[in-house]
C-alpha cells in the first residue's frame, strides 16, 4: 500500500507495522498496538488512519459481534475520507475501491450473526460497487469472496468462512 507513498505517514506506518504483526501470529500485539493508535487518532480524527485501523483492527477479532463495530467504523471513515486525503498518502487510492471490501466485511459479520436481511442490503452494495476495483488479484479475491458471502446468505449459513481474513479460530 505504501510503494508510492506521496508523503511520508507516521500514522500509516504505524498500523501497517501493527498489520505485521498479526499477518505474522501475534494478533494480541497487533491489536494493542491498532487500540493504542486508534486513542490517539479519535473516533473524528484524520478519516485514512481510522478507516484503515478500524478495517484491519475487525479482521483481528474472530467473532463477528467484535469485528462488526470496527468494519462499521470503517465505513463510517471512508464516507468522511476524500479521494485527495487518499492520493496524498499513495498516489493510485481512490475511496471507491475501499467500498467493496468494506461493504463486504459488514455482509459477512451480519451474515454469521444470522442478521440476513441486513447482510443482504450490504452484499448488494458491495456487488454495486465492483467496478471499482482493478480485475488484478486483489479484486478477484474480492469478487470471490462476495460470490462466497451472498452464497451463504442465501443458504442462511452462519458458519465462518474458511477464505476469510483475519485470526483463524
Amino acid at each position: 500500500m505504501t510503494e508510492t507513498a506521496a508523503t511520508p505517514d507516521p500514522t500509516m506506518e504505524a498500523i501497517n507495522n501493527a498489520v505485521i504483526l498479526g499477518h505474522a501470529g501475534d494478533v494480541e500485539s497487533a491489536r494493542r498496538d491498532l487500540l493504542t493508535i486508534w486513542d490517539q487518532i479519535g473516533v473524528a480524527g484524520d478519516p485514512l488512519p481510522r478507516c484503515a485501523l478500524a478495517h484491519y483492527l475487525a479482521d483481528l477479532h474472530e467473532s463477528p459481534a467484535e469485528a462488526l463495530p470496527w468494519d462499521v467504523r470503517a465505513l463510517d471513515a471512508a464516507d468522511a475520507l476524500t479521494d485527495a486525503r487518499a492520493r496524498n498518502y499513495h498516489a493510485s487510492l481512490q475511496v471507491a475501491g475501499f467500498y467493496p471490501s468494506l461493504h463486504l466485511n459488514i455482509a459477512d459479520n451480519l451474515r454469521r450473526l444470522g442478521a440476513f436481511e441486513a447482510a443482504t442490503e450490504h452484499i448488494r452494495n458491495a456487488g454495486q460497487r465492483l467496478s471499482a476495483l482493478s480485475d488484478d488479484a486483489y479484486g478477484q479475491s474480492i469478487r470471490t469472496a462476495i460470490d462466497e458471502v451472498r452464497q451463504a446468505i442465501d443458504n442462511r449459513d452462519t458458519a465462518r468462512r474458511s477464505s476469510a481474513p483475519g485470526a483463524a479460530p
